[in-house]
């Protein structure tokens, strides 16, 4: 099997609600026909054993309560579905998906199930399986107890802000473990290491199906190169949505390796993955914040919520370093592979353009989103405060043009980490007493005048 072939199945196998559960089953199966094994060698004491008349109804009350127990979880997941994708992002479904708990909680189920149904159908007048029907017991209180940890963590984890921290940090693992692998192989030039002299002629390789690159085998591409005495240069990376005869490498050299051997290492899909694509955890994010600004919903507060763990991502970044073209080297400290990358001011024009734009009109979003970059011009080591104090300048003028109202248009260009919205007086502060507006002179605020 090619590493691409084996990348879509763990792939499918992370996504899948089926499989786990299956398994799940089928051990229950065989762990019944195991107690059925011990219950014939081990004898209980007398006050742990059953009726047959017991035993069966017992075991046909769990084997129900299983079934009811799995069609009950399966429909808090089409709720699930229904929500996340109407108030949040469709893209995060895919990390949804993943969950081990969901799948642990069906699987128990199944087990269950398949276990009580292995049991009743060995009851007999004169043989019960004591030691089954405690199991079985036993199985449904961890059932139940795995079906309130379920309950509890999906009714916390589907709120937007949970979202949002479950996102930004499977995009910051994916971030580090891409930079780290990057690093081993990239030479320490920078950019202008990354564009190695042309070696003979050029032969490209065009793609062989339609799909969304999910992931690259940069080890061996590399390897491949190696081989070959060549230098492969990507022309498509992860996240790029390909189609049949478009350019996916092109390859250096006098050595030309086989192209189903390059394609074999190149894992698409339907749609763009996490996995080596930080990027992709931005998306989700910003996804989620101008979905919350939509008329639709109207909620900016959401989106002041999702910029607070934008601002984590970018100053993470801020510290990674980034660039337009990896020049990947060999064992022989050759470079053999050049792949496109994203540079700073991509992942921030990424972040803040769409928000800045959808949320225009809303003074907590334009004070936060302030607020962010002004931390971010801190934060950011000195060649990237350029493309910051940019996105600083693009939302005054976009402040500017949107509140015509002066006043409002010096509120909004506050600065406000907690998004609120209004002035914020400091503590301390003695405010003056509301002038008289009835028009009668009175005092105290008397509305109706004296």
């Amino acid at each position: 099997m090619s590493w691409a072939a084996r990348f879509e199945l763990r792939q499918y196998l992370k996504t899948s609600l089926w499989v786990v559960p299956l398994v799940g089953g089928v051990l229950g199966g065989l762990l019944a026909q195991a107690t059925l094994w011990l219950d014939g060698v081990v004898r209980l004491p007398p006050d742990w054993n059953y009726s047959a008349s017991t035993a069966s109804g017992v075991l046909t009350a769990i084997a129900g309560a299983m079934v009811a127990l799995l069609g009950f979880v399966v429909t808090i997941g089409v709720l699930v579905v229904q929500q996340a994708t109407g108030t949040l992002s469709p893209r995060y479904m895919r990390l949804w998906y993943r969950d081990r708990l969901q799948k642990g909680v069906l699987a128990t189920f199944a087990g269950t199930f398949t276990f009580a149904f292995g049991l009743l159908r060995r009851i007999e007048d004169d043989f019960v399986p004591d030691i089954g029907v405690t199991l079985a017991g036993v199985a449904v209180a961890a059932s139940l107890g795995l079906l309130l940890i379920y309950l509890d963590r999906f009714t916390h984890r589907l709120r937007p802000v949970a979202v949002a921290a479950l996102v930004r940090q499977s995009g910051l693992d994916v971030l580090e473990d891409w930079t780290a692998q990057i690093r081993a192989r990239a030479p320490d030039e920078g950019d202008a290491a990354a564009a190695p002299p042309r070696r003979g002629p050029v032969w490209h390789v065009p793609a062989e199906r339609f799909g969304t690159v999910q992931a690259v085998n940069l080890d061996g591409l590399i390897a491949v190169a190696e081989a070959h005495d060549c230098v492969v240069v990507l022309r498509r990376t992860v996240g790029d949505f390909v189609t049949p005869g478009a350019v996916l490498v092109e390859v250096e050299g006098s050595g030309w390796p086989p192209a189903p051997q390059l394609h074999r290492l190149f894992a698409f899909g339907r749609e763009r993955t996490i996995e080596q694509d930080p990027a992709f955890a931005l998306r989700i994010l910003v996804d989620i914040a101008i979905k919350a600004l939509s008329p639709a919903i109207n909620d900016p507060t959401t989106a002041v919520q999702v910029l607070d763990h934008i601002e984590g991502f970018l100053e993470a970044l801020s510290r990674t370093e980034l660039r337009t073209r990896y020049a990947l080297r060999g064992s022989d400290e050759k470079t053999r592979l050049v792949i496109p990358g994203r540079s700073w001011e991509d992942y921030l024009q990424l972040a803040v353009t769409e928000i800045r734009e959808y949320g225009a009109t809303s003074t907590q979003v334009c004070r936060r989103l302030r607020a962010l970059l002004e931390a971010l011009l801190r934060a950011a080591p000195a060649d990237r405060r350029l493309a910051v104090e940019q996105e600083l300048a693009r939302l005054t003028a976009t402040v500017d043009a949107v509140f015509l109202d002066p006043d409002r248009r010096a509120l909004a260009q506050l600065s406000d980490r907690q998004g609120l919205g209004g002035r914020m007086i400091p503590s301390g502060t003695v405010v003056p007493p509301t002038r008289q507006r009835d028009g009668f002179g009175g005092r105290n605020g008397d509305r109706r005048g004296p």
